[in-house]
């Protein structure tokens, strides 16, 4: 599975109250979610995200609190893939849970600014910077985790698995 987006590059420690703060957790809509997606930051962030770009983040991204608003609002807003230096754990299983891709990739990190243009394969965890024409290895996704991300999430793939076990 190939992505293909503009990047959208932030630092270090971007904990889950930043990409989405707790006063919008009383919605579980996921377009509002994405509204407010980064607003902290960059408050035009919705704006100028189109579908299928890539947020580029450094290290330590998603942590704070394990709510599952903040790959949910990542997602509705058009971001299908983050690449960053390292995650929190439970943000990572989260994003995945909720078909999220995400890669680490210190090197792509580095190697890339905001408004570059990327081409990931997921499958293999390369990534190229068509910018600049430098390309990256991110960590492999585990097969597993490429299913979860294939078929929208794990309840997706929950509902195959009964159909099929039925």
């Amino acid at each position: 599975m190939k992505i293909r987006g503009r990047a959208h590059k932030f630092g270090d420690d971007i904990d889950t109250d930043i990409i989405i703060p707790a006063r919008y957790l009383d919605t579980t809509d996921a377009m509002v979610l994405a509204e407010h997606c980064l607003e902290g930051i960059e408050p035009e962030f919705f704006k100028r995200v189109k579908p299928g770009d890539i947020l580029v983040a450094g290290k330590n991204f998603g942590s704070g609190s394990s709510r599952e608003h903040a790959p949910i609002a990542i997602k509705a807003s058009g971001i299908n893939l983050v690449i960053a230096k390292s995650f929190a754990r439970i943000f990572y299983r989260n994003g995945f849970n909720t078909g999220l891709a995400l890669l680490e990739a210190d090197s792509a990190v580095e190697g890339c600014n905001s408004g570059d243009e990327l081409e990931v394969e997921l499958e293999t965890g390369m990534i190229v910077n068509l910018t600049s024409g430098k390309k990256f290895q991110a960590q492999r996704i585990p097969e597993f985790m490429l299913k979860l991300i294939e078929i929208g999430g794990l309840i997706p793939y929950l509902k195959t698995k009964i159909k099929e076990s039925q």
